[in-house]
């Protein structure tokens, strides 16, 4: 049964060119890596550009879905409620781009850091409300849409009876023997 989608990311294209600066800056501070760097720029900038495409993040009703890699596709399903920070960071470098880095920490996460973090989501402060929106809904019990009450409450009833039904012919057993 697929979940409702809440809000679907999208990604900054200026991501490309904040990597490639930083692969500048790591370039030049290295000094072997300056010969390289015209044959580096435009397979970088290639190779972000697939990256970027390949990038996906997903919110539904209790999950945050991520995908990312080109030969290594990866695909994270993370539970609303065992996220425990969404934390939104923005470095000098990311400052001049305009771009953010959402990383979201989970309960019961066994290595320090961030179970996932992504750069460059357009919106990053709207996408990272409604994470702690659609948690906080879940921890409340509250629903997301308004009809399923309705459907809860019917079949809540229809389990009640059964139940009474099931008792009913359990008494029956039972005075038999």
């Amino acid at each position: 049964m697929s979940e409702k989608v809440i809000l679907e990311a999208t990604f900054n294209p200026s991501v490309k060119t904040y990597w490639l600066v930083s692969l500048l800056l790591f370039s030049t501070l290295i000094v072997i890596g300056i010969p390289f760097l015209i044959i580096s720029i435009p397979l970088f900038y290639f190779i972000s550009g697939r990256t970027l495409a390949a990038m996906s993040a997903t919110i539904t009703e209790r999950k945050l879905v991520v995908k990312r890699g080109i030969l290594n596709k990866e695909e994270k399903s993370i539970p609303l409620e065992k996220i425990t920070d969404v934390a939104m960071v923005q470095g000098p470098l990311m400052r001049l781009f305009n771009l953010y880095r959402l990383s979201f920490e989970t309960a019961g996460q066994s290595a320090q850091g961030a179970l996932v973090s992504l750069i460059g989501i357009n919106d990053a402060a709207n996408f990272r409300e409604t994470i702690l929106t659609q948690k906080d809904q879940i921890a409340s019990g509250m629903k997301s849409t308004s009809n399923s009450t309705d459907n809860d409450q019917t079949e809540m009833s229809l389990l009640i009876d059964s139940v009474k039904r099931i008792e009913v012919l359990l008494e029956k057993l039972v005075s038999a023997k």
